[in-house]
């Protein structure tokens, strides 16, 4: 097929989907994930070509060691293919958004406005690695009412592949009951090639968003090549400020969490800001906790003079770890065992050096004063902002989102880790009973509107299908 073949078949889908119930949603999401687990061993084995093909691609320089390690889709004991299986389900037990009214307004007798939930359309997913994003973004697009077109990296082919044909053969195996509109089996397609995308990228006339998910540069060239709405980030530059109340314990667990548990995520920290009251004290403690990790310290002059005084460059093991950081590192995300690290001197330095170098992904302030938490919850800029807790947490699953489109820091219609919110939008469903505008107005014989709120506990799922 061509891409406008792919477009226009995806349109169509699309527009089919508007017409299935809930329950179809359901039994498409149980077969897909019925299917996954009978051809886990094939998926698995074309992972593994993916990946021993990758790791000479990182031995050749031409592939990133970052890059590499979001590939894998098995990870440690079968755990990330289980999870995978575990959103499957997740999504499948969110309440149908669909139909859902969120306004209602009696407007005059037998003149009554809905607001109502509806789906986005057709959605363009680009991706870099991270295989499971098929799988993802799949089980979100059909319990969201919309239809979606797959790019992945070349790097995981064979797994974008198989995982495609899985989610394809559900479809295709999930029977509809008497009366019912069957699954469009368009709903969800891949395609393999850059010509196809540049081609998509200019078919607004079918296409209602794009969701980019990889480097920098991959968002920066679709945000720049298309008009066609882009939900999406381009960095994750992820901020962790130390405050001069900061609990010791506390600091130590939460920056080793937000810097090592998964350092090529998005929302993984890249800056490390310190009160200078604590960088002798609990920032140390912090800086040899992240040293004995293997993390990389990048330290301006202030934080080289604390780590110097605690003796920490004595030891031959961890001194090679540690250098002068340059201003650039306050602005660049590492995706890797690295942190660059500021001291400042109050809150607001703090706050200032996020909203001036961060990428409005989240950031996060360890504090025992309330009241600067909150100010620096309000005052910080980004998409997630956090008290006491890991970056890490910016995720659609560990939200309880089932699984996530990806992270946004738009601001328009999604913001944050989206999940199914972040692929519908509404429309307005007006009733009435032969009025005209005219009928309304000041003067003889002119209507008044009654603009009455209808409460919304006994209408909310009126129009689910």
């Amino acid at each position: 097929m061509t891409a406008e073949e792919v477009a226009r078949s995806a349109r169509e889908a699309s527009n089919l989907l508007q017409t299935i119930s809930s329950a179809q949603k359901s039994a498409v999401l149980k077969r897909i994930k019925a299917v996954l687990e009978e051809r886990r061993a094939a998926i698995v084995e074309a992972n593994r070509q993916d990946k021993e093909a990758a790791q000479k691609e990182v031995e050749a320089g031409r592939l990133s060691a970052s890059l590499f390690k979001r590939l894998d889709i098995e990870g440690a004991g079968g755990e990330k293919f289980s999870t995978l299986l575990q959103g499957v389900d997740d999504v499948d037990r969110i309440p149908d958004p669909i139909g859902q009214v969120t306004l209602a307004r009696r407007l005059d007798s037998n003149l009554d406005l809905y607001r109502v939930v509806c789906p986005v359309g057709v959605c363009l997913v680009i991706f870099e690695a991270r295989p499971e994003v098929v799988v993802n973004i799949a089980c979100l697009a059909i319990k969201s009412g919309n239809a979606a077109i797959l790019k992945g990296g070349k790097e995981a082919t064979r797994t974008n592949q198989v995982l495609a044909e899985a989610i394809q053969y559900a479809i295709a195996t999930t029977p509809a009951e008497e009366g019912q509109t069957k699954f469009p089996e368009r709903a969800v397609q891949v395609v393999s090639t850059r010509d196809e995308i540049n081609s998509l990228l200019d078919m607004d006339r079918y296409v209602d968003l794009v969701i980019p998910r990889g480097s920098n540069s991959l968002v920066r060239h679709i945000q720049n090549n298309t008009r066609i709405p882009v939900l999406g980030h381009a960095d994750g530059i992820c901020s962790t400020f130390i405050d001069e109340s900061a609990d010791t314990r506390k600091a130590v667990h939460i920056v080793a969490d937000a810097k090592t548990n998964y350092p090529a995520a998005c929302n993984s920290t890249e800056t490390l800001l310190v009160h200078s009251k604590v960088a002798d004290t609990v920032f140390v403690e912090v800086a040899k906790a992240l040293l004995d990790a293997g993390v990389r310290l990048h330290a301006d002059s202030r934080a080289l003079a604390s780590i110097e005084k605690a003796g920490l460059l004595d030891d031959p093991r961890l001194a090679p770890q540690v250098s002068k950081a340059e201003e650039s590192e306050f602005a660049h995300e590492y995706t890797d065992l690295d942190i660059a690290i500021r001291v400042v001197d109050t809150l607001d330095e703090a706050i200032d050096h996020i909203n001036t170098h961060g990428s409005k992904h989240t950031d996060a302030i360890i504090t025992e004063e309330r009241g600067n938490a909150e100010w620096f919850m309000r005052r910080v800029d980004a998409a997630g902002v956090y008290w006491n807790a890991s970056t890490r947490f910016a995720d659609g699953f560990r939200y309880g989102f089932g699984t996530e489109i990806g992270v946004s820091t738009n601001k328009t219609h999604a913001r944050g880790p989206a999940g199914l919110e972040g692929l519908t939008i509404y429309k307005y469903y007006l009733f009435g009973d032969g009025q005209g505008a005219g009928d309304f107005g000041v003067g003889a014989g002119k209507r008044q509107f009654m603009h009455q709120d209808i409460p919304l506990d006994a209408i909310r799922s009126k129009f689910v299908l």
